[in-house]
């Protein structure tokens, strides 16, 4: 599997697991909010990848690059409230913070790629 399809398939796995903790979480209005802001970065990770492939130019594809990054900076933020500021499972808080860095990682250095490239 080619290195773009790996990482639409992480995405796409992450943002299941994230769907799935975020379930789990507390009914309280706290994890509601918080869920929600999660929910939207996180997912937005894996859909703004899959997005590039119908860019219209290098720079677009580049842009949903970025928006992806972007994200998955946004998702270890509110990963990282939800670890230390309230009762929420810290074990499987610090897996999906592993893994959305990972992903941020590969973003990232494929960001440094395309823009060498330009």
């Amino acid at each position: 599997m080619e290195i773009r399809q790996q990482l639409k398939y992480r995405c796409y796995q992450f943002s299941i697991k994230l769907i799935k903790f975020a379930s789990q979480l507390p009914n309280k209005r706290i994890f509601k909010i918080i869920s929600d802001q999660l929910l939207r970065a996180g997912t937005s990770i894996g859909a703004n990848i899959v997005e590039a492939k119908s860019a219209s130019s290098k720079r677009d594809f580049i842009r949903f690059y970025e928006i992806a990054l972007k994200s998955a900076n946004e998702t270890k933020y509110w990963l990282g409230l939800l670890r230390d500021a309230t009762e929420a499972d810290k074990t499987k808080i610090e897996k999906l913070l592993k893994e959305v860095t990972e992903i941020s990682n590969i973003i990232g250095s494929s960001l440094l790629t395309m823009k060498k490239k330009k």
